[in-house]
């Protein structure tokens, strides 16, 4: 199902996406005149596996989710994708259908473009594409290390990543609005191991946990308590895109075009 937005065109230069701040000031100026900015709804579908993509989605508060289902109907999620990237730009780049799901985890506003348009950006020269290319192999990196991380490390250590990986895209909360049978889900594994994991990183002290929250208490904590794909994630982002999300996190959506509420 597609996903009905409310867009207007950027108003401004692109500041509150990691990818887009990035870009030379030449490329910025003329993005900004072919991004919209909409609001994504929570468990609305981006694009569908197999199915052609019409956009390339640049997430500036939203979280959006990459989501992998077998013939079987199991499914889990293969990576996440918050200001610090895009979704659906393997498709601009050849691949016409992506291999995933794209599911927005949590609301907020994103850029979207075209991938017809960032097809033809990608034909310039200069130095974007190649800007695309080392984000789109962090995220092969982040794909391979939950792959590993899903088959050799215990359901806790997974919780504590994916929790981590969450509060690093949601621009310095410390809190969730998200259900444990939801995150089974996105895991891939049963709801009564979230729980349990849950429960004992609870009784540490690190969370509190009610129905539908989570709100994480202690951060350090919950990363010596993670496995070490987490850090390995984030060096590996570190050397392929030297500016961290923290610096782009600190613009306001004031300086964005208005977005209209969707019901």
């Amino acid at each position: 199902m597609s996903l009905p937005v409310a867009a207007t065109p950027a108003a401004s230069q692109p500041r509150a996406n990691l990818l887009l701040v990035q870009m030379p000031e030449e490329d910025q100026a003329r993005w900004s005149g072919q991004l919209e900015t909409v609001e994504l709804l929570k468990g609305r579908v981006l694009f569908e596996a197999g199915a052609p993509a019409t956009h390339v989605y640049f997430p500036i508060t939203a979280i959006v989710s990459l989501i992998h289902t077998t013939h079987s109907g199991d499914s889990a999620q293969v990576a996440m994708i918050g200001s610090e990237g895009a979704a659906g730009l393997a498709a601009a780049m050849g691949g016409e259908s992506p291999a995933c799901r794209a599911l927005v985890q949590r609301a907020g506003l994103a850029f979207r473009m075209r991938v017809s348009l960032v097809r033809e950006e990608l034909m310039r020269p200069g130095g974007s594409t190649q800007l695309l290319l080392r984000y789109l192999q962090s995220l092969i990196s982040q794909i391979a290390h939950t792959a590993v991380c899903n088959r050799h490390h215990s359901l806790e250590r997974q919780l504590c990543r994916w929790l981590l990986l969450c509060l690093d895209r949601q621009h310095g909360h410390n809190e969730l609005s998200v259900t444990q049978e939801s995150i089974s889900n996105l895991l891939g594994v049963r709801r009564e191991g979230v729980t349990e994991s849950a429960q004992r990183l609870q009784a540490a002290g690190l969370i509190r946990y009610s129905r539908g929250h989570i709100a994480v208490l202690d951060r350090p904590g919950l990363e010596a308590r993670a496995c070490e794909c987490y850090a390995l994630l984030k060096q590996d982002f570190q050397r392929l895109l030297p500016q961290g999300p923290d610096g782009v996190n600190a613009a306001t959506s004031a300086t964005f075009a208005p977005v209209a509420v969707q019901a």
